[in-house]
């Protein structure tokens, strides 16, 4: 199924959309300059979707528009304090080379996952690795260009 998408939050803010000239609306295309904004093409059941936009799109067809809304639970969970890691100051510098973290950079563990620096003392450093949506209740406007 190949479909247009723009993602919001609660607030109406855009975080993500498969359309560039919402993108340079919003300011996303300047945020992310590199990006490619064409239709996303998802298969059904291979869980490359978050869970609430793959049960939303279950039987629409070409040619529909659909609003998704979807609870935390079937998008990227709650924030969990299990997130939250903690790294020992100086060994956290060496592995930087030599750099100090500060609050509010984002780091990127070997696993690929960002995470934010959310404190840094001359002990610890502790980094958010939840997702950047955890906690949050997203709503997608999808227009269905294909159905294969």
């Amino acid at each position: 199924m190949t479909l247009e998408y723009t993602g919001r939050l609660e607030d109406e803010t855009v975080f993500d959309t498969s359309r560039k000239s919402v993108a340079e609306e919003t300011g996303l295309a300047e945020a992310q300059p590199e990006r490619e904004y064409a239709p996303l093409t998802v298969e059904i059941g291979a869980e490359q979707v978050i869970q609430g936009m793959e049960e939303g799109l279950i039987g629409l067809a070409a040619g529909e528009t659909e609003t998704l809304t979807i609870p935390p639970e079937k998008a990227y969970g709650e924030p969990s304090d299990d997130n939250v890691e903690e790294f020992d100051t100086e060994e956290l510098r060496e592995m930087l080379g030599g750099q100090t973290p500060e609050e509010g950079s984002y780091l990127e563990a070997q696993n690929g996952s960002q995470g934010e620096v959310v404190h840094v003392d001359e002990e610890v450093v502790r980094v958010d690795f939840n997702p950047r949506l955890a906690g949050e209740t997203l709503t997608f406007d999808v227009e269905i260009v294909d159905v294969n």
